[in-house]
């Protein structure tokens, strides 16, 4: 007998040791998300994916299917929420849209288009960080991170390296290369690695690359992320 739990009355078919992102994703239900790859070890670092179990606050990316689960993904309330984790993120970086080589391609953009996000709401107090662009492949705008860690776990569970981690807390929490300099030139980043090209925002690039594809031509300025999420999800279930 098929186990299921149900996500807003639809009911979802599960197996043991997924997770409700992992179970939803394949039934065609998108949870919005930022730092959840399934190509990865789940994280639950942005909470975008929060939804309510049985009335209470869970990550979906973590938070394992089980039966007779009561799942609110779609709330006036839950949708509030991600639209202000979306809007500070936008102002705790430099996200100026128009200006980002990123744009059309960048998953924290089309998160807020989904989330019909019109304006930051809150000032924005970012400190100008550096841009590290000693690499001769690669360069790094510290300025758009949103500290997602997906280069981290795509260099150590993809490229079997330890190229990134996340240093400090708050205010003070950063990106950091693993290298004596700590600068990405003397670090073990390829410029094919999977870690220099997972970044969900325009905070690593490759170089010599950009606008190669024109905007208007990019994925999300053709395709909603809920259709792009659910079709990469795919993908890695058929590998």
């Amino acid at each position: 007998m098929t186990k299921t739990f149900e996500i807003d009355g639809k009911k979802i078919p599960y197996e043991e040791g997924q997770t409700i992102m992992q179970a939803a994703s394949a039934a065609g239900v998108y949870i919005a998300h930022l730092c959840h790859n399934p190509q990865f070890t789940p994280h639950g670092s942005c909470k975008l994916c929060t939804v309510k179990v049985n009335g209470r606050n869970c990550s979906a990316c973590t938070f394992p299917a089980s039966e007779g689960q009561n799942v609110t993904n779609v709330s006036k309330e839950l949708n509030e929420d991600r639209e202000k984790i979306t809007q500070m993120l936008f102002v705790e970086g430099n996200h100026f849209c128009p200006s980002c080589e990123k744009t059309g391609n960048c998953q924290l953009q089309a998160v807020a288009y989904h989330l019909n996000m019109t304006d930051n709401h809150y000032p924005h107090f970012f400190e100008n960080r550096e841009v590290d662009a000693s690499h001769p492949d690669v360069m790094i705008d510290h300025n758009r991170c949103i500290f997602c860690t997906l280069c981290v776990r795509a260099s150590e569970e993809v490229d079997g390296k330890n190229v990134f981690a996340i240093s400090g807390r708050g205010i003070d929490k950063r990106l950091i290369v693993n290298s004596k300099s700590g600068l990405l030139k003397d670090s073990e980043l390829d410029g094919n690695d999977c870690a220099a090209h997972i970044c969900p925002t325009g905070a690593i690039l490759i170089k010599r690359t950009g606008y190669s594809v024109p905007i208007g031509q990019r994925i999300y300025d053709h395709a909603h992320i809920d259709a792009v999420a659910l079709a990469s999800e795919g993908e890695v279930h058929d590998l």
